[in-house]
């Protein structure tokens, strides 16, 4: 396996920043999301019941990750009658790393009944949060914060990325395989093991070309990645890098609209990313490992609404949970492929193969 990082260092310090943040309570209110401040929910019983979250910097557009989360929680409002803005649903985006912890704060005082943190960067403020704030209702993704009053929500990324490996290996033509990560963190690493292992699984004479951007939000920089591994002959690209994923796509796209022939792919992550790959009338999405984001978040929602909120416990959602899955292919991978993988699923369900979170 080849792995390279480019400006790892820096990188990481600008990421942090971009995605870590809070302001004050004025200035706030000018970060809040912008758009429908209220629903047309027709007959349906409207809760006593709000939410809200954080994003990172990717934002509720970002196509993946936040996007998705924001869906679950718009899903969960609509559902339950209420309306976007206080008292009802609502999402507050940080700019930068003075902006994180005001966030969070500012929707605990404005008595949202459950605020998230969206991402592994908001642990520590999460958790200064809930020593502050004991009474609040807090949930994050991708980390744990023990403390009582706060639900940390994990995913078994490496069980999907094992079966997005498995439908590479068996699709590729040229048998070079390329993975675009964004920030060399476990979460990330979680992603890249499973992928390097199922690939393995299929073919052990595949080698997977690994590459860490540094960064969740540099599509320019995705795309320069991409066209070196497309260029060196690697016919797949599996990313794992937000926004700088995006590049990802833009590259492959760009070389299928050049020729109509080029074998490029791209598999998407977190969400169903099948439109970021449209070229015409073709698509070079292969499939995306899909991280249900949505759901968790909607689940933590019911189940305080419900009295129950799960604070003090780690809920972790894997293929067994339902929590990751590949996405339809929409005819990409032939039935015969997926039944082989739906065969590795099972057998990662019934505990006959352990994915690995890192790299052995």
């Amino acid at each position: 396996m080849t792995k390279r990082k480019f400006g790892l260092g820096l990188s990481f310090v600008l990421a942090a920043g971009t995605i870590l943040g809070a302001c004050g309570a004025k200035d706030e209110e000018t970060k809040t999301s912008t758009g429908s401040e209220g629903t047309d929910t027709g007959t349906t019983e409207t809760k006593d019941f709000s939410l809200a979250m954080v994003t990172d910097v990717g934002g509720v557009d970002d196509k993946s990750f936040n996007q998705l989360a924001w869906e679950g929680i718009e899903a969960f409002g609509k559902e339950n009658g209420l309306e976007k803005g206080d008292g009802g649903y609502d999402y507050l985006q940080s700019s930068s790393d003075a902006d994180y912890i005001t966030n969070l704060n500012s929707l605990v005082r404005r008595d949202f009944d459950v605020v998230y943190g969206i991402g592994f960067l908001m642990e520590e403020p999460i958790g200064n949060i809930a020593d502050q704030q004991p009474d609040a209702q807090l949930a994050i993704i991708d980390a744990i914060v023990d403390k009582p009053n706060v639900a940390s929500v994990m995913f078994k990324e490496q069980e999907g990325s094992f079966l997005a490996g498995v439908a590479a290996a068996l699709m590729s033509e040229s048998k070079k395989i390329g993975f675009v990560g964004g920030m060399e963190i476990p979460v990330i690493e979680r992603f890249e093991a499973g992928f390097v292992e199922g690939v393995k699984a299929v073919d052990p004479s595949i080698k997977v070309d690994v590459q860490y951007t540094g960064k969740f939000d540099d599509a320019a920089l995705g795309k320069t990645t991409a066209n070196r591994m497309y260029s060196s002959g690697i016919d797949i690209i599996f990313h794992a890098a937000g926004g700088t994923g995006n590049g990802v796509f833009a590259e492959a796209k760009e070389r299928k609209t050049k020729d109509s022939n080029a074998n490029v792919w791209v598999i998407g992550v977190d969400s169903d990313q099948y439109e970021e790959g449209a070229v015409g009338d073709t698509n070079i999405t292969l499939t995306s490992m899909q991280k249900r984001v949505d759901v968790a978040v909607q689940t933590i929602a019911k189940e305080a609404m419900d009295g129950n909120f799960p604070g003090g416990k780690t809920v972790t959602y894997g293929l067994a949970e339902k929590g990751v899955q590949l996405a339809d292919s929409r005819g990409a991978i032939p039935q015969d492929i997926l039944d082989q993988i739906e065969e590795y699923s099972k057998k990662i369900v019934d505990g006959e193969i352990t994915v690995p979170e890192t790299v052995e």
